[in-house]
């Protein structure tokens, strides 16, 4: 199983320099977990930045893979994930809901780097 963060999606969506990166995850969809924050923080970005039409085809996109839902397990192991590892609140429950599980975790976020199962691909300069 493979979880993509949110910074992973966006690059995906955007196109940018790391998209062909998470499309050889992102475009097996059967194998792909999404957190609840990472929908929430996906469509957040579409929306603020390309409007609603956007916003729904990126969520159709990732409806397409598996939910991957949160439990209190998940969110206080996540905390004590955060607190060991100096992470924010979405990265530490996308990485402890990878963890949980089994899954690799796909990313460009430098904070996740080195972290058990993170697959990292440093983000792109502008």
């Amino acid at each position: 199983m493979i979880v993509v963060d949110s910074c992973g999606w966006l690059s995906y969506f955007t196109d940018d320099a790391n998209a062909a990166f998470f499309a050889q995850v992102i475009e097996d969809p059967k194998q792909v977990l999404v957190p609840g924050v990472v929908v929430y923080e996906v469509c957040r970005r579409l929306h603020h930045l390309y409007g609603a039409e956007s916003e729904a085809r990126g969520y159709a996109y990732m409806s397409l893979a598996q939910f991957a839902p949160c439990d209190r397990d998940i969110f206080r192991q996540a905390a004590r994930a955060a607190a060991e590892h100096k992470l924010a609140m979405a990265d530490a429950i996308i990485w402890q809901t990878a963890q949980t599980h089994g899954a690799a975790l796909y990313t460009q976020d430098g904070d996740l780097q080195g972290l058990p199962g993170v697959v990292y691909r440093p983000k792109p300069s502008s």
